[in-house]
């Protein structure tokens, strides 16, 4: 069984379904409230796990309610928790998920304690033991540490920087990812980077509703999709990445990894909130095999 290790937020999630997004002076209709665990780093470790990967997390979550309850969903789903750290009197970060009956998203967050891992607290061994890491959101000078010590040891390494790309300088990393992931919005930011992403680094651009890409220096891969009814795209990301990677980690290529990585983003898409639990017998119907 390959062995990933992700890195990077882990949160509670409060996921408010509304009749449409609020605007300046207007009112929303609350239709439905759900709360669960979330955060991209841990989301993708649970579809792993439910995907038969061997699959542990680095973040970092207050000594609260929420914080506990995070450990125990963790735990529950069969990711390691050894290397998520409790902050004593500290507040878990919360993101609040507004989703619109049309499918609109956007969110909100507080101050919390999901970057409090620094480059000194990362665990080299806990790097060099796995077969993959998959590093998310998080302090650049973090991922760029754990992102050098997976490629000193051969482990390869892929990204997913998120919507604060734009915002941050994660130039080091992208040096060292041997695949970035990244939506058509962030696309331009990666773009930008261009000069920063190594040879043979893979790009995967994540279309939503129009399927996906993925990309390097001399190639060019498309899968257009499923076609599904939305109810809920705010972890469809993360569990399309998590598709992505469990098929290349059982040796498909790059367009088996795209249709694979398109069917859990469906399946995700179909379901509310960001956490998504994957089977590989879900995948296969979407499939149809």
């Amino acid at each position: 069984m390959a062995r990933v290790l992700t890195a990077g937020h882990v949160n509670w999630d409060v996921t408010l379904a509304l009749d449409r997004l609020p605007r300046p002076d207007g009112e929303s209709l609350v239709t439905a409230q759900y709360r669960s665990g979330g955060g991209s780093a841990a989301n993708v470790a649970v579809a792993l796990a439910g995907l038969d990967v061997e699959t542990s997390v680095i973040g970092s979550v207050g000594d609260d309610e929420n914080g506990l309850l995070v450990r125990r969903e963790l735990d529950d789903a069969g990711v390691g928790i050894d290397g998520l750290a409790t902050v004593a009197d500290a507040v878990t970060s919360v993101k609040y998920l507004l989703i619109a009956d049309d499918g609109e998203v956007a969110m909100l967050g507080n101050d919390g304690v999901n970057e409090a891992v620094g480059p000194e607290d990362v665990d080299s061994e806990r790097v060099r033991s796995v077969d993959h890491l998959h590093l998310t959101s998080q302090r650049p000078e973090t991922a760029a540490r754990l992102a050098e010590i997976a490629a000193d040891a051969g482990v390869p390494v892929s990204f997913d920087p998120g919507r604060r790309l734009p915002d941050r300088d994660f130039s080091r990393t992208f040096e060292l990812a041997d695949l970035v992931f990244c939506n058509d919005r962030e696309a331009a930011a990666v773009a930008d980077l261009a000069e920063s992403l190594a040879a043979d680094c893979t790009v995967v651009v994540k279309r939503g509703a129009d399927g996906a890409a993925a990309l390097d220096a001399e190639e060019t891969w498309h899968h257009a999709g499923f076609g599904v009814d939305p109810v809920d795209t705010s972890g469809a990301g993360d569990a399309f990445a998590a598709g992505f990677l469990a098929a290349r980690l059982d040796d498909a290529d790059r367009e088996r990894a795209l249709t694979v990585g398109n069917a859990c983003g469906a399946l995700a898409a179909e379901r509310t909130g960001a956490r998504t639990d994957l089977s590989w017998g879900e995948v296969e119907d979407v499939l149809g095999e």
